[in-house]
């Protein structure tokens, strides 16, 4: 694959020319590589989501918009610089129960995101969905496969024995604190409310980083994704770090914060682009086998993690 990544005056600019005959190319939008999608080739892209709206349509009037936009309002008054810091400390410690990856995807038959507008069906259905469609495009890329399925797995946050914590502390799209918080965040009109804002130590785009220091040192609203990148990393998973940087910032406006990234950033950003088109667009009330497709997830876990993990 030949992916090319440029700086200019309007942000990353990326150049996906050269992609697999068997999948998608990608095309700029305002700084995002978004899929565009070939006739009959490769993965095909639904237009409307399962309750009859656009995908990601945080506007559009349906069941879900009402508990989505609630959702955000409570996220971004709470999610603050100091409340991250005290939730990586606690979590960090990996203290709560050890277990397998596929033991954790089967808690998450019990939790069903608020924070998604596309899908109201347990959490497994929508990993399972995104395992088996890149699955099918990128038949060679076994670790991919695995990222999809384990990628959502710190939405165990949310069950009691994980500690309950509420949606909003959970799920969502993540931003990072301590510097502005970009226009481009979902709801963006609540985060006037959020004590963060009235800090003149984080009101600048780069806040109280350096430009170019690597996402690793930006602190991000925390979540499911920030947990899992911690299970995953401490436990000792030979994952490749693309796939560790897709499980951190798949929820991330990556466009807005390319002024924070260095090299390695620039770099996994290529393969976070791809994967967040099945991600986004593979959500459906098309249910997946799981005893079909489990033997070979399960070669996988055993592949790239130890049998059980400290969570």
């Amino acid at each position: 694959m030949t992916i090319a990544i440029e700086q200019s005056d309007h942000g990353l600019q990326v150049d996906a020319k050269k992609i697999p005959s068997d999948t998608n190319e990608l095309i700029l939008d305002g700084g995002f590589a978004l899929p565009k999608l070939e006739p009959q080739v490769g993965f095909e892209a639904p237009e409307i989501n399962s309750f009859g709206h656009s995908f990601r349509d945080y506007n559009a009037e349906s069941e879900r918009q009402k508990t989505v936009e609630e959702f955000y309002r409570l996220n971004h008054i709470n999610q603050t610089y100091d409340f991250v810091k005290k939730m990586r400390e606690k979590y960090g410690k990996l203290d709560r129960v050890e277990m397998s990856i596929w033991e954790c995807c089967e808690l998450l038959n019990d939790v069903v995101d608020d924070s998604d507008p596309d899908l109201d069906e347990p959490q497994i259905e929508h990993l399972l969905q995104t395992a088996e469609a890149i699955r099918k495009d990128y038949p060679d890329e076994d670790w991919l496969h695995l990222t999809a399925l384990i990628h959502d797995l710190g939405k165990v946050l949310l069950l009691p024995s994980f500690g309950g914590l509420p949606q909003w502390a959970v799920v969502g799209d993540t931003f990072p604190l301590g510097c502005a918080f970009d226009e481009s965040i979902v709801h963006h009109k609540y985060l006037k409310d959020n004590s963060d804002t009235h800090n003149p130590a984080y009101n600048t785009k780069n806040g109280i980083y350096q430009e170019g220091c690597g996402l690793e040192n930006v602190v991000m609203s925390w979540g499911h994704d920030d947990y899992m990148y911690l299970v995953a990393k401490e436990n000792g998973t030979t994952l490749p770090s693309a796939a560790l940087f897709i499980v951190r910032y798949h929820f991330l406006s990556a466009g807005a914060y390319t002024h924070l990234m260095n090299e390695e950033d620039k770099e996994n950003l290529k393969w976070l682009q791809i994967f967040n088109k099945y991600d986004l667009y593979s959500k459906s009330k098309v249910r997946v086998d799981v005893d079909k497709v489990k033997p070979y997830y399960l070669s996988l876990i055993e592949k790239y993690f130890p049998a059980k993990l400290k969570w």
